[in-house]
């Protein structure tokens, strides 16, 4: 037994206390630390990807029809044929799959930043090898597939508002999941378990904390959206100073 899990047995009995005021000054100063890099890796990953997939939809389906099947009309869930269904649903699932470990990496970021320790290019890829790997994919299928089957069932019963609330509630309590991957070296489910156990420990100072780190974020808005991806970093800051203030970490075991 690792001594995170000895803290979060701890936490499972006796519970914990936390201050909001702490865990945003927290936030707020690893933002800074990481903000400009964090911010530059989002940008230009955002637009290779999005060249990527314009170009490979392109190529396979032509310009024309992509652009008819991209519509937002033809991309509303009740209109999809079960086909395009289908392929809309695993791509979605296998894109969230493959992102999670990249997104991973703005965690470690964070650490780094907090411990005034380098981050390297290669750091960001560090999570695509093992042990974290598996762990990270199967957390984020299983809370990809629990998202989509609910927000699909929703939507089919005209209860789209319902479903989005839902959507937004899932990622609420599996917030603490992959920190407790990465820092606290706890298999998939066993994370899941833990991380709806903690978030449920302190659910309304965590929520606040989690709407102005969403609302801050939102601010990058202003800057022709392109400030966006500078001030999306602050809730990879957010959910680290959480976990931190909350289980702590212990040194990270090396990716090698």
């Amino acid at each position: 037994m690792n001594q995170t899990q000895e803290r979060l047995y701890d936490i499972e009995k006796n519970g914990y206390q936390i201050d909001f005021a702490n865990i945003f000054n927290h936030a707020f100063e690893n933002y800074k630390k990481i903000a400009l890099y964090a911010g530059l890796v989002l940008f230009i990953f955002s637009v290779l990807f999005a060249i990527f997939i314009g170009i490979s939809l392109a190529s396979v389906i032509g310009v024309t029809a992509m652009t008819k099947e991209l519509s937002p009309e033809k991309l509303k869930i009740e209109n999809l044929s079960e086909s395009n269904f289908l392929i809309f649903g695993v791509t979605s699932l296998i894109t969230s799959c493959l992102l999670s470990p990249f997104q991973a990496a703005f965690l470690k970021m964070a650490h780094c930043g907090d411990r005034d320790e380098e981050f390297h290019i290669s750091d960001l890829f560090g999570y695509y090898k093992l042990p974290y790997l598996k762990e990270i994919i199967v957390s984020s299928f299983l809370i990809s597939v629990i998202g989509f089957v609910q927000a699909t069932l929703f939507t089919y019963l005209h209860l789209d508002l319902l479903g989005k609330v839902t959507t937004c509630f899932i990622s609420y309590i599996t917030l603490l999941t992959i920190p407790l991957i990465i820092f606290g070296d706890l298999k998939a489910i066993e994370a899941i378990k833990y991380s709806i156990l903690l978030i449920f420990k302190q659910p309304f100072v965590i929520l606040g904390l989690i709407i102005v780190a969403f609302i801050g974020s939102l601010v990058g808005f202003m800057g022709c959206c392109i400030g966006i991806f500078f001030t999306l970093p602050f809730l990879y800051s957010m959910n680290y100073a959480i976990y931190s203030d909350i289980v702590g970490i212990d040194a990270p075991r090396e990716i090698q």
